[in-house]
């Protein structure tokens, strides 16, 4: 079944959908835009545009949350879950030491903030889930073609290794890393 992060509906229709098949257990939200037709990361605060802004924040930060709003509620309360939403590094105020990318790296900020108070609502009706945000690592994925050049080949994955990273730092955490920040490596990142 499609379902569009964007459109509630969608998302409901696709919740009732997995609900009817059994109860969701692991759910990862792996969506995301840095550029397209309207989009580029903006380098000074004069390439910015409302629009453009409107757009990667709808895309990075509302359309999780919305999935986190359909799907949290579904998940069991008297077993382990996760719920986890792909972020990026540049979405950490505090390792933001490049500037620029203005829109993403906000939009991302906004989606780790999203991700952080829902874990804590998620927490007392489910003490056992996990809801946590995810740095894969720069994946050779249309989303980072055009930044492939500047990462070393050892920090270059494809989506299958960096799947196998994700699975493994979602396995390896517990209820009290719910609300946090991860690497693909599992290092917590600071907000």
């Amino acid at each position: 079944m499609k379902a569009d992060i964007l459109e509630p509906r969608s998302l409901l229709a696709a919740a009732r959908k997995v609900t009817s098949l059994g109860t969701p257990t692991r759910v990862i939200v792996a969506t995301g835009a840095l550029h397209g037709p309207h989009l580029s990361p903006e380098k000074s605060l004069r390439a910015m545009s409302a629009g453009a802004l409107a757009e990667v924040f709808e895309i990075n930060a509302i359309g999780p949350a919305l999935v986190a709003q359909h799907f949290l509620p579904a998940m069991p309360r008297d077993r382990a879950t996760v719920f986890a939403a792909l972020s990026a590094r540049v979405g950490s105020i505090a390792d933001n030491a490049t500037g620029g990318w203005y829109g993403y790296r906000a939009a991302k900020a906004a989606l780790n903030m999203i991700i952080r108070t829902a874990a804590i609502e998620h927490a007392r009706s489910h003490p056992l889930g996990v809801c946590v945000a995810v740095h894969p690592g720069t994946v050779a994925t249309p989303l980072s073609q055009p930044f492939i050049g500047q990462t070393p080949p050892s920090r270059l994955f494809t989506p299958q290794i960096a799947a196998g990273h994700i699975l493994n730092v979602l396995d390896g955490l517990g209820p009290e890393a719910s609300g946090g920040f991860y690497a693909w490596d599992g290092a917590a990142i600071p907000w």
